[in-house]
């Protein structure tokens, strides 16, 4: 089990040598915490794979993104991606996984756990923020601020008199046993052309390591640059990595793209066993899904 506090990020801290870390799929981190009322930077709970049990000492309200799971709330069944009250000593159970591979549980006023380098995310590596540096374990117990904001019973549409009608958001597409990722061409972008690969069971928050058809670069040592998470590097041995939030800042590896800034929560829903499609795609497209993204996220596309 792997049950994390994340939020959006520890951003403008990469030329320490500090990984950005935050929510693999933060379009549903950011989802969740609308539903309840919070900012969309409050931390929430990261839940990979498999849910934990958890039990509310006091009164709230919780919503439940992402990967899709069966849940109870005591003895009730209780749906994804809408606001859920929570009394003193209601129990929270994860049932079967669907599909995905990260649920986000926001509390509402968010987790409180201290704020490291302007984040509250969890760096497991180097120990670094969320709840001790770490995983979560059994009769771990975090504290939530009080939150006030209204919240979002579900996801519905709003549609005023004379006015178009504003959405808002949808819960993201789930990917169903792997995704075509939209990526930006390097300088060996065409190596990936028309190939299939496999989330290895090797792979982790800091990276997918991807099983399939070999690449040659024959590229001789190169000086590490910058690399921002979403990028596909190829190492020595010619299988393929995709860089994901907690992977280093810096690389010297050969970059054969880089996935799109749209298409990243949907790589963060992606589980070992899971296949993955690279498809190139212009600066121009990746703009204009990335801002499409976020024009329907506030409501403001219909």
């Amino acid at each position: 089990m792997l049950t994390t506090v994340q939020d959006c990020g520890r951003r403008g801290h990469q030329a320490r040598g500090v990984p950005v870390s935050g929510a693999m799929d933060v379009y549903s981190h950011r989802l969740a915490n609308l539903l309840v009322g919070n900012d969309e930077s409050a931390a929430t709970l990261e839940i990979t794979l498999l849910g934990p049990q958890l039990e509310f000492d006091s009164h709230t309200r919780f919503a439940l993104t992402g990967a899709a799971f069966t849940m109870m709330l005591d003895a009730k069944l209780i749906p994804m991606n809408e606001s859920v009250e929570a009394r003193p000593g209601s129990c929270l159970r994860f049932g079967d996984r669907m599909r995905g591979a990260r649920a986000y549980l926001a509390v509402q006023g968010g987790i409180d756990v201290p704020i490291v380098l302007n984040s509250r995310s969890t760096h497991i590596v180097s120990a670094m923020g969320g709840y001790q540096g770490r995983a979560l374990r059994a009769g771990d117990m975090l504290p939530f601020e009080k939150g006030s904001g209204s919240f979002n019973r579900g996801l519905t549409p709003l549609t005023l008199a004379g006015v178009r009608p504003l959405l808002t958001p949808g819960p993201l597409f789930l990917p169903d046993g792997g995704a075509r990722l939209r990526v930006i061409p390097g300088e060996y972008g065409d190596l990936l052309a028309g190939k299939r690969y496999i989330i290895s069971p090797q792979s982790n928050r800091m990276g997918y390591r991807l099983d399939g058809p070999s690449l040659s670069t024959g590229a001789r040592e190169m000086l590490s640059s910058a690399v921002p998470t979403g990028t596909v590097q190829v190492p020595a041995g010619g299988q393929p990595i995709l860089l994901m939030n907690d992977h280093a800042t810096v690389g010297g590896y050969p970059i054969a793209a880089t996935v799109i800034t749209a298409d990243l929560s949907l790589a963060g829903q992606l589980a070992p066993g899971d296949w993955i499609e690279f498809e190139p795609c212009s600066l121009d497209i990746a703009d204009s899904a990335y801002r499409e993204q976020e024009r329907r996220f506030h409501g403001d596309a219909v």
